[in-house]
């Protein structure tokens, strides 16, 4: 798993080094070239993003112990991926003012104030969306380590009660060795007595031994 997330980051290192130069070569491009240019840009931030889906799913596979240095790495990819996009539509807002200016003839000035707050509110809904994504991503790490804890305790269980069934078993086997034990000493120690009694020299001795244990062993 963790050489598919490797093979991923370097694709996304290569992809957005491609993306960061582009974007910084809009502005001296002629018009032609960038509208082009900018059609590409967008083909590989999509690119990108897909990238970053592919990643997400292999650390969501990754053992809780071990997830957190993906974690933070993903975390900083995120945010790599917010800038770019922001430059990005920084340089496409320049690049359309740029073409209402050679359309209309006007020097742009009465739109910078439009500009700046347009961006304002953009970085304002990326946060709030960064925010919203942190906080996904720490819901389910917490239902994977639930779900996880209640596998290791159903495992936990499963295992006390195979420990008592045999536990019952050994002394149900215990039991009947004890009382086989018991029978065996019992009739040893009654031969024991009947052959005293029996060696015995006085003939009432042993027709006392017949007596009370019969004809001998």
């Amino acid at each position: 798993m963790s050489s598919d997330f490797e093979g991923y980051e370097q694709d996304f290192a290569v992809l957005t080094a491609e993306i960061t130069s582009k974007i910084a070569r809009v502005p001296r491009l002629p018009p032609d070239e960038k509208k082009q240019m900018v059609a590409n840009v967008e083909k590989q931030l999509e690119e990108a993003k897909e990238l970053l889906e592919q990643m997400d799913l292999e650390v969501r596979d990754i053992p809780p112990q071990s997830r957190g240095m993906y974690s933070n790495r993903m975390r900083s990819y995120k945010q790599e991926m917010g800038k770019l996009e922001t430059d990005f539509k920084r340089s496409r807002i320049a690049y359309s003012d740029e073409v209402r200016n050679e359309l209309l003839g006007d020097d742009g000035n009465s739109s910078e104030n439009q500009r700046a707050h347009l961006l304002d509110n953009t970085e304002r809904l990326e946060r709030s969306s960064r925010r919203l994504e942190a906080g996904y991503q720490i819901a389910v790490e917490t239902e994977q380590i639930g779900q996880e804890m209640l596998e290791n305790l159903s495992h936990d269980r499963e295992k006390m009660q195979r420990a008592r069934e045999r536990l019952r078993e050994t002394d149900a086997n215990l039991g009947k060795s004890s009382r086989i034990l018991t029978g065996m000493l019992r009739r040893k120690q009654s031969r024991f007595e009947w052959r005293r009694l029996w060696d015995s020299p006085g003939p009432k001795e042993r027709m006392a031994c017949m007596n009370t244990h019969g004809r001998p062993f």
